[in-house]
């Protein structure tokens, strides 16, 4: 029998509509002629999902009893014995009832499959069986309801059912996800805007590696070598070496760069494993890549350029990040192109990043005057002479005619005028001695002799060491002029670098102080202002191998640490005009070096004033800050704080008056008055203190551990607020949290005050709290007028109000001193539109880990 075809439709979250599209899918495929049956649909109480399912022929349920109570669940032998088309199973995931066939429905959708029924399924990602540690981790809820991931990718069809984040939070509270009573909490806790984004990038996520997967068993299939960029996949290739926290770094930039990016290091290690000359290295270099969030491969292979070409190609990467090869140049030019060049010509298509590191000897540094020529070039001219010489000796040897002394002389002077170019004046004069004494002796009679029978003998000895000396002054000259240019050049980028730091008005001084150390070769600067440290650059030290399981970013920041941290004395120290000292260690500047030094000493000034000048811009606008609060203040007393001062002297002076006589309920008014008028009066001068020492940061805070409702129920007594007024929705299993009980209960008033104050007529407040991750959240939830989505971020600010004031409303710092408290409690709190108008203010502070204390 032909086995049925699995099509299961991926949601991110409930509500995303998947019931709804599977049953018109079902309504579609019916319409094509199709036998369609639903098998089982989960309705939920919704109206559409129920109206849908009516328009399609339902294979009745099969009734349990299960410890007296009733279940039903999908009749998996009657929907076989039925034998559909296609059949529609909701939820994949589900758990049967007790007494099932199988314990899952999953197991049942594969009976049906093998029965060669075609099947339309649905699931949510938090209900992947690989995504639950992650799911738990984002919404604070453990699934114990899961699906194998391979039941899912093992589908013909998969489907994602996307609906945005925000889009489904207004569903769920217009009332089409669950009912009116539990839309708050859901809203609050499992619909997070948060949280539903996050599920969203899973599902997606998720799709799109089975998407991949199936892409590449279509090329393996088909034999396509050539990149497909359907999405970036960058290869670090790592050699073990020091370069390699770099590389890293650099590749997951770039991966970053695009959506989707996925970032792979490979290690290419020859067939005898002789190439492992870093195994510590390499174990700390896959521990920072598991952390960036990519894969680590080794591979075999002698051929390194092919072997990691042949692997970017395989996983159908986009671009390879290879570091600068660590070879000198001498040993590039006598072994020929490195890897680099090699992946390079091999990679086609494919881009390759060569990214240079601090073992590279390729930083930044200005060429030193002196010598035209480098030690390096002296060197291999003096090799030149002693290993070419002989040769051509010996070459020379095979012609035993006298005629050929020409030949001999021509020869030898064309050695001389290599060496000469190669090497200068010393090697060259070197040759030419020797080429001199190697013709005397070998190709002048009597030979194997050295004598000079003849004048011009000598002379030509004396013409080869001229010619010599000629032609090495041109040499290093030239070499000479081309120093001098090379260090003009670098001089300019280094002062353009320097320039361009500066104007863009950054911090520039550490990128100076950097780039004064690599230029001029200090082991150390520092610059001091006051004596005070506030800028230093060390060069790095050789990092040791870091041990296995320590990434090589902290070795290698626990080096450099070290390293700034050792003190040393100064070789040169400068005074800079703005005050401040400049403190070389590790060679005094040369004179060629101190009129560039100069500049760059003027742009470090010019650095530290730019400093002390933010510095100040930020003093500045905090005082300005400060005088706004105070001008505030001021304008708040000046009309809140007079107006009960006024209302209460003027009760106190009628009670006072002996010219007019005061009936009992007269005197009683009056009272009340005053009363209510001071009362108002300790109140926002109480609140005034409060804010002053929340701004001030000398709030002090006494946590202990407290249960929420030891809070809330001083609070509701304080408002005289009862059953008729707040409902409340306070969990017995509620863990304790960490927090001053006194600045807790001053939070909870101040919000429930605001809160009864534009609740309408009638209308109740609702108090709840729950658990999420490892917080514990208080809702404050009010049908008021809420708060316009423009003035959100400034109802935490001090003296902010919806509309004017009265008696007994206050300077509105209800908001600002319930910030103020929270946050030095160690908790946040947030204000949220209430499902069908008005605000919802969540208060989470962390869940105690203290031990209880008993009596």
């Amino acid at each position: 029998m032909k086995r049925g075809r699995l099509r299961v439709l991926l949601g991110a979250a409930p509500g995303v509509g998947k019931t709804v599209t599977m049953l018109e899918e079902g309504q579609r495929l019916r319409d094509q002629g199709r036998d369609v049956v639903v098998a089982v649909v989960e309705t939920h109480g919704r109206a559409m999902t129920a109206a849908l399912a009516d328009h399609l022929e339902t294979v009745p349920r099969r009734i349990v009893e299960h410890r007296g109570v009733s279940l039903d669940d999908m009749d998996l032998d009657a929907v076989i014995a039925r034998r559909p088309d296609v059949a529609l199973v909701d939820e994949l995931a589900h758990t049967n009832a007790p007494g099932s066939r199988h314990e899952k429905r999953w197991q049942d959708v594969e009976d049906l499959l093998v029965a060669g029924i075609d099947v339309v399924s649905t699931v949510n990602v938090q209900h992947m069986q690989s995504l639950g540690d992650v799911v738990r981790d984002i919404t604070g809820t453990v699934q114990r309801e899961t699906v194998p991931d391979a039941v899912v990718r093992g589908a013909d069809q998969i489907e994602v059912v996307d609906l945005a984040p925000q889009a489904l939070r207004d569903r769920l509270a217009d009332g089409h996800v669950y009912p009116a009573a539990r839309i708050d909490a859901a809203l609050s806790n499992y619909f997070r805007l948060g949280n539903l984004t996050a599920l969203r990038e899973l599902a997606l996520l998720w799709l799109a590696d089975e998407v991949d997967d199936a892409l590449k068993r279509y090329r393996s299939e088909h034999g396509i070598d050539h990149k497909w960029e359907a999405r970036d996949r960058v290869v670090v290739a790592l050699t073990g070496g020091p370069e390699g926290a770099t590389l890293l770094r650099r590749g997951a930039r770039i991966a970053a760069r695009s959506a989707g990016g996925e970032l792979a290091a490979v290690h290419v290690t020859t067939n005898d494993g002789l190439r492992e000359r870093h195994p510590g290295a390499l174990a700390a270099q896959r521990a920072q890549v598991e952390q960036l969030g990519g894969t680590y491969h080794q591979v075999v292979g002698d051929d390194v350029p092919t072997t990691l070409v042949r692997f970017a190609r395989s996983i159908n990467a986009t671009q390879l990040v290879i570091g600068v090869s660590r070879r000198s140049r001498l040993a590039a030019a006598l072994t020929g192109p490195g890897i680099g060049a090699t992946v390079v010509r091999a990679s086609g298509d494919i881009d390759v990043h060569i990214v240079t590191h601090d073992r590279a000897g390729g930083r930044f540094a200005l060429p030193r005057l002196g010598g035209g020529l480098a030690r390096g070039r002296i060197v291999a001219a003096f090799v030149l002479a002693l290993v070419i010489g002989p040769l051509l000796t010996w070459a020379l040897s095979f012609g035993d005619s006298q005629d050929a002394i020409t030949v001999d002389v021509l020869s030898y002077q064309l050695l001389v005028l290599v060496v000469a170019l190669v090497g200068g004046m010393w090697p060259a004069v070197f040759a030419a001695v020797l080429s001199g004494l190697s013709l005397d002796y070998f190709f002048v009679q009597p030979f194997h002799t050295i004598t000079v029978q003849q004048p011009w003998h000598l002379a030509a000895l004396v013409l080869y060491v001229l010619s010599a000396v000629l032609v090495s002054f041109v040499v290093d000259r030239s070499a000479r002029r081309s120093r001098t240019a090379r260090r003009a050049a670098a001089e300019s980028a280094l002062l353009s670098g320097i320039a361009g730091s500066v104007l863009r008005g950054d911090d520039a001084l550490d990128a100076l102080v950097d780039r004064t150390r690599e230029a001029f070769g200090f082991d150390t600067v520092r610059v001091l202002v006051d004596g005070a440290e506030v800028a230093a650059s060390t060069a790095r030290a050789d990092v040791p191998e870091p041990a296995p399981g320590l990434p090589s970013d902290a070795s290698g920041a626990a080096a450099a640490t070290g390293a700034a941290g050792t003190s040393h004395a100064a070789d040169a120290v400068r005074t800079l005009p703005g005050g401040g000292v400049v403190e070389f260690v590790g060679g005094a500047p040369g004179p060629s070096e101190r009129r560039l030094l100069a500049v760059v000493e003027r742009q470090i000034d010019a650095a530290l004033e730019h400093r002390a000048l933010a510095r100040t811009t930020v003093d500045v606008e905090r005082i300005a800050a400060a005088d706004r609060v105070r001008s505030a203040l001021l304008a708040a007393v000046g009309h809140d704080v007079r107006r009960p001062m006024a209302a209460a002297s003027a009760a106190i002076g009628g009670l006072r008056t002996s010219d007019v006589e005061l009936s009992p309920d007269d005197r009683a008014v009056l009272l009340e008055t005053a009363d209510e008028s001071l009362r108002s009066l300790a109140t926002l001068l109480g609140d005034l203190l409060d804010v002053s020492r929340v701004q001030a940061g000398v709030l002090a805070v006494v946590a202990r551990r407290i249960a929420i409702e030891d809070v809330v129920a001083p609070a509701l007594d304080e408002l005289e607020l009862g059953p008729e007024d707040v409902d409340l929705d306070l969990p017995s299993d509620l863990p304790d949290i960490d927090a001053d009980p006194v600045l807790l209960q001053r939070v909870v008033v101040n919000l429930l005050a605001n809160a009864e104050r534009f609740s309408p007529e009638g209308g109740r407040v609702r108090v709840a709290a729950s658990t999420f991750g490892g917080s514990v959240e208080l809702r404050i939830t009010d049908h008021g007028p809420g708060i316009p989505p423009e003035r959100r971020d400034d109802v935490f600010m001090p003296f902010q109000r919806l509309g004017d004031t009265d008696n007994e409303t206050g300077l509105g710092l209800g908001l600002a001193l319930a910030k103020g408290f929270t946050e030095g409690m160690g908790g946040t709190i947030e204000v949220d539109d209430t499902p069908g108008g008005g605000l919802t203010v969540v208060v989470a502070l962390p869940a105690s880990d203290r031990p209880e204390v008993t009596a």
